[in-house]
């Protein structure tokens, strides 16, 4: 197990901490006073308003992974890969009803939000498995994971 921190550790958890306030303050607009929404079709928002819990889960773990990077704790791999999974998940449902309902045709600040949200999501997911995957063997992850 090497000791050396894994290149780019610290920009790895700053990242995690920032996209996790900017999914709480989205749903926080988005509740309050609908600056977010990029339509007022109720389908749309019903649709967005299913995303909560999920958008907790992704939040949680991406909060919990930059503690077990931070700390160096192996757990912070296996929640670097639940998260990074989440993101993609995440991703691609709104990249799926974006196109199933001629959402990248709306020329607005919201739907260019939207477009972001994606792009983020089907990009750091996968970056966020990628690395942890990587560095395993600095989290000490190649056998048995412990949760102290």
């Amino acid at each position: 197990m090497s000791d050396a921190a894994p290149r780019g550790r610290a920009a790895v958890i700053a990242a995690l901490w920032v996209t996790s306030a900017l999914n709480l303050l989205y749903w926080i607009s988005f509740f309050t006073n609908g600056a977010v929404q990029s339509s007022q079709d109720p389908v749309y928002l019903g649709f967005e308003a299913a995303f909560p819990a999920a958008d907790a889960w992704l939040g949680i773990t991406s909060i919990v992974c930059a503690e077990g990077l931070r700390r160096r704790r192996p757990w912070g791999m296996l929640f670097g890969i639940a998260a990074g999974s989440a993101w993609v998940y995440l991703g691609l449902m709104d990249a799926l009803y974006s196109l199933e309902h001629g959402m990248y045709g709306h020329r607005s600040a919201e739907m260019l939000g939207e477009i972001g949200i994606e792009v983020t999501c089907l990009s750091f997911g996968p970056f966020l498995m990628w690395y942890v995957w990587r560095h395993r063997g600095w989290f000490g992850a190649y056998g048995r994971v412990s949760w102290h």
